[in-house]
């Protein structure tokens, strides 16, 4: 799989952050509910290995990645959970030559033209900016469609149901991530008929 290949699946990847394994599967049963396949697992907590390796063997039809991959060790133990791509929030050769090696295609987090430039020297051309908003958002990724007409960027952090379509528009933009279709109350509480609504409401929010 090319990472590139995630954008066929619609216009949002929701960035998870899991508190408890057991509600690893049903939130993922409501995304994918939605239309909502491509999943971004974060590695934010103790039990997010544990919560990647229980989608990954309990819904097939969700395309499980870890995010937050910082090294090369954070994408072994993604791969060895299931994952079938790592998101990292920035790019390091040690992590790209480890996803390589293993074979884990990876969605590097850039927010520079410097970082830009050091991805694209490992081959790797669709890349996520990151933190988008804080990053220049709309303004930013423009400035950068000009001395990388080649690059595709999926945005993520701060980007909101609101702001989506904006991001969506831009011609350089193949995909956004985004936290709002998986509220931590709505986890909490397992309100997954509200989460798979989100999930059918994100479909709809794509490039003008």
């Amino acid at each position: 799989m090319n990472t590139l290949d995630l954008v066929t699946h619609g216009p949002v990847i929701p960035v998870i952050v899991l508190q408890r394994v057991q509600d690893a599967v049903p939130l993922a049963e409501a995304l994918v509910a939605g239309g909502v396949r491509v999943l971004e697992i974060t590695l934010r907590t103790p039990v997010a290995l544990d919560c990647m390796a229980a989608i990954a063997k309990a819904v097939p039809q969700a395309i499980v990645g870890a995010g937050t991959i910082r090294s090369g060790a954070d994408a072994r133990a993604a791969r060895d959970a299931g994952c079938v791509f790592g998101v990292s929030p920035g790019y390091t050769p040690e992590v790209g030559r480890t996803c390589r090696e293993i074979g884990l295609p990876l969605l590097p987090g850039v927010a520079t033209a410097s970082e830009v430039m050091m991805a694209q020297a490992d081959g790797l051309s669709f890349l996520k900016f990151f933190p988008a908003t804080a990053a220049g958002g709309i303004p930013m990724l423009k400035a950068l469609a000009g001395p990388f007409p080649d690059v595709v960027f999926c945005p993520t952090g701060g980007i909101t149901v609101e702001s989506a379509p904006q991001f969506l528009a831009l011609p350089n933009v193949k995909v956004c991530g985004g936290s709002w279709l998986t509220p931590a109350d709505a986890v909490e509480a397992g309100d997954w008929a509200r989460i798979t609504r989100l999930s059918q409401a994100a479909g709809a929010l794509r490039a003008g």
